[in-house]
């Protein structure tokens, strides 16, 4: 059965940060998952979960100045010192709202790096970041993400993810398999999620074009949440899309799957 979690930086944003735990749990979700938490006390972030009887499923490692444009900095040589001390800041929050795994972004690399000093940078940044995770008790993953949203990203395609993790140790890291982004990458969602079945940590849905719920484009959701349940997939499924209307309005696709018309 396809378990979905509110992907909060996404969902329910009509609303302040705060208030978007108790909509999640109004409308139906019992896990919730969201980027960047260093901004709230972990113990309000935890209260909140508390209080509304919610999973939090995943967060991510800090990944420098977001508004900045940066988009992660764990290919980055001159930021080894932030990304370790951003490390010990995700285990501190993953273990105060008792989340078993998180995401590490690759990055976009300086201009003028060459790419094999990047890679270099990431596989020890991922062995670092692994081993910490795995002492704690927790999984760390990483995430292809699409060069058209995200131009120079290190990590773009399954591929490329798996190679790293073939590299680092899949007793270290895992892979968070993001069906937009992968699509717009490679496309064959359903024989990629099922051949790299056992390093796949998480799950995001998003339809292309436009990045929004289920049913609005080309990705076909209802066989390919039913394609994750036959398969054995049990993790949480993140719902990080970007409503065309609003939250609420545009949640009837959930309906649509449980009653097999999706």
């Amino acid at each position: 059965m396809t378990r979905l979690a509110a992907n909060l930086n996404f969902l329910f944003t009509e609303a302040p940060f705060p208030e978007r735990f108790a909509l999640a749990r109004a409308h139906g979700f019992e896990a919730v998952e969201y980027p960047f938490p260093y901004d709230h006390p972990a113990e309000e972030l935890a209260a909140r979960l508390r209080e509304h009887g919610l999973t939090q499923a995943l967060i991510n490692l800090p990944a420098g100045d977001w508004a900045a444009g940066e988009r992660g900095i764990a290919c980055d040589p001159r930021r080894t010192d932030e990304f370790r001390a951003g490390v010990a800041a995700a285990i501190r929050y993953a273990r105060a709202l008792d989340c078993p795994r998180a995401n590490c972004l690759a990055g976009i690399p300086p201009p003028g790096l060459p790419p094999g000093e990047a890679r270099r940078t990431l596989v020890a940044n991922l062995r670092h970041a692994g081993e910490a995770f795995r002492e704690a008790g927790l999984r760390l993953l990483i995430e292809p993400i699409n060069t058209r949203d995200m131009p120079g990203f290190f990590v773009n395609t399954s591929a490329g993810a798996l190679a790293l993790i073939a590299e680092v140790g899949e007793e270290l890291v895992g892979l968070q398999y993001d069906a937009y982004h992968l699509q717009i990458m490679e496309g064959d969602l359903a024989r990629t999620v099922e051949e790299h079945l056992d390093v796949i940590g998480h799950v995001q849905i998003a339809d292309n074009p436009g990045r929004h719920e289920p049913g609005t484009g080309e990705i076909n959701y209802g066989f390919f949440l039913r394609h994750l349940d036959a398969i054995g997939y049990g993790g949480w499924v993140g719902c990080e899309y970007a409503p065309a209307t609003t939250t609420a309005e545009g949640l009837g696709w959930r309906e649509r799957l449980a009653e097999g018309t999706a």
